[in-house]
C-alpha cells in the first residue's frame, strides 16, 4: 500500500541533496571540531561556513546564530535566559503556543514565581493585539513576550513586526518560536525587532535533532548547557557536525526554491479545502484559511459522529498520515490545546493536514475519496 504523507508540519522527509551534503561528514570528515590538527580544522570550517550561510539567508550576523538540538532546546534557552540574565519578571505568552514554550513558561511561573499572563486569542485564531498592549501596560515589570510566528496546528501567522514594535515601546524582550516558518518564509532579521528566534532542520527537509537559536547581538545571555566552550561558549557539547551541515544545506535549498514551492503547496492546500467543502457536508476550517496563514497547514473540523471519531485511526489503516493536533501530543490523544482555545465545539473533530513539495494533487483526490467513504 502506497502511503500518503500529509503530516509535514510534524516532520518532513530528508531531501536527498541534503543527505549527500551530510555524508562526507559521517565518513572521512569525522574530526572533532575542537581539535587543532587538520581533521578538526576541516570540520570546524564546515560548521563556520554553515553558520555564515544560515546568517546570510536570515540577514543576521554569523555571531548571532547558535546551533542547538532543535526548536525545543532553542526556546527553552531563550525563555530561561530572558528571566535569569535579562531581568524579565513577567512573561506574556498565548494559550496556543507549542508545549516547548508553554511548559517552560509555566515551569518558571510555578517554580520561580515569575508572573505569567496569556494574551486573548480571537475566534479567527489570531492574537488580540489590543489585549497584548493592555497586558504590557499593566505588567509594571520588565516583560518577556513569547509568541510563535506561525501556529503549528492551525497555521495562523502573527505580524512579527507589529508585535516586535509593541515590545520595543514597552522595553520588553521578544522571543518568537519561528519553527514553522524558518525554511518556509524569507526573514530579514537585521530589520525585524526581535531578540530571539528558533528553527528546526526537520521542518524543511533537513535532518532531525538540529536547530538554531538566533540571539540578537545587543542581548547578552549565559549558556543553558554547561561544560565546554563550543558555540562561542554558548552551548557546551561536541557539535552535531553532520546535522549542522544538513541544516544549512536544507535552508539554502528551501530559500532558492521558496517562491515556486510556496505557490505549489498553497495550491494543494486551497484545492483540498475546496474539495472538502464540495464533498463533505458540514466541514469547517480552523484558523484563518484565507487570511494570514501558513501555506503548509490545513486544519479541518469534521462534524462529530461515530465514524468521524475514529477518523485518524481509519486514515492510518488506509495508509494516510495526518494528525489530530501536534505530533508532540499524539498517542494518548487528549485533544488539542490549540483547538480548545479557539473552537471549543464538542461536536467537531479536528484533523490537521500539512503539505510539502513532495505531495501531489492525485494524493489529495485519493484522500478526499477515502474521507467520503469513512465519514
Amino acid at each position: 500500500m502506497e502511503r500518503i504523507y500529509f503530516d509535514n508540519a510534524a516532520t518532513t522527509a530528508l531531501d536527498p541533496v541534503v543527505l549527500d551534503a551530510m555524508l562526507p561528514y559521517m565518513t572521512e570528515k569525522f574530526g572533532n571540531p575542537s581539535s587543532i590538527y587538520s581533521y578538526g580544522r576541516e570540520t570546524r570550517l564546515g560548521i563556520e561556513n554553515a553558520r555564515k550561510s544560515v546568517a546570510k539567508i536570515l540577514n543576521a550576523h554569523p555571531g548571532e546564530i547558535f546551533f542547538t538540538s532543535g526548536g525545543t532546546e532553542s526556546s527553552n534557552t531563550a525563555i530561561n535566559a530572558a528571566v535569569k540574565d535579562l531581568g524579565c519578571k513577567h512573561i506574556i505568552s498565548s494559550p496556543i503556543e507549542h508545549h516547548a514554550t508553554l511548559h517552560t513558561v509555566e515551569h518558571l511561573h510555578h517554580h520561580d514565581g515569575i508572573g505569567l499572563s496569556f494574551v486573548k486569542i480571537l475566534p479567527s485564531g489570531h492574537v488580540d493585539m489590543d489585549h497584548l498592549r493592555q497586558l504590557l501596560e499593566e505588567a509594571g515589570q520588565k516583560c518577556l513576550v513569547t509568541l510563535m510566528h506561525a501556529n503549528n496546528e492551525i497555521g495562523n501567522l502573527i505580524d512579527i513586526h507589529a508585535v516586535g514594535t509593541l515590545c520595543k515601546e514597552f522595553d520588553a524582550i521578544f522571543h518568537s518560536d519561528t519553527v514553522q516558518t524558518v525554511g518556509h518564509y524569507p526573514f530579514d532579521l537585521r530589520n525585524t525587532p526581535v531578540h530571539f528566534i528558533t528553527a528546526a532542520g526537520h521542518k524543511f527537509h533537513g535532518p532531525k535533532g538540529v536547530g538554531i537559536l538566533y540571539i540578537n547581538e545587543n542581548v547578552k545571555i549565559s549558556p543553558f548547557i554547561q561544560g565546554g566552550s563550543q558555540e562561542r561558549n554558548m552551548r557546551a557539547g561536541t557539535e552535531n557536525l553532520y546535522g549542522i551541515i544538513g541544516f544549512a544545506k536544507a535552508l539554502e535549498l528551501a530559500t532558492e526554491q521558496h517562491e515556486e514551492h510556496k505557490a505549489y503547496i498553497d495550491g494543494l492546500r486551497k484545492y483540498m479545502a475546496a474539495e472538502l467543502e464540495k464533498n463533505i457536508p458540514g466541514v469547517m476550517f480552523n484558523g484563518d484559511l484565507h487570511g494570514r496563514s501558513l501555506y503548509t497547514v490545513l486544519n479541518v473540523s469534521f462534524p462529530k459522529s461515530e465514524k468521524s471519531e475514529m477518523i485518524l485511526f481509519n486514515l492510518d489503516i488506509n495508509g494516510i498520515c495526518a494528525s489530530g493536533g501536534s505530533a508532540c501530543t499524539s498517542g494518548a490523544n487528549a485533544g488539542s490545546h490549540v483547538i480548545r482555545a479557539i473552537n471549543s465545539n464538542p461536536n467537531q473533530i479536528a484533523v490537521r493536514f500539512s503539505f510539502s513539495k513532495n505531495n501531489t494533487k492525485e494524493e489529495v483526490d485519493t484522500v478526499i475519496t477515502k474521507l467520503k467513504e469513512l465519514i
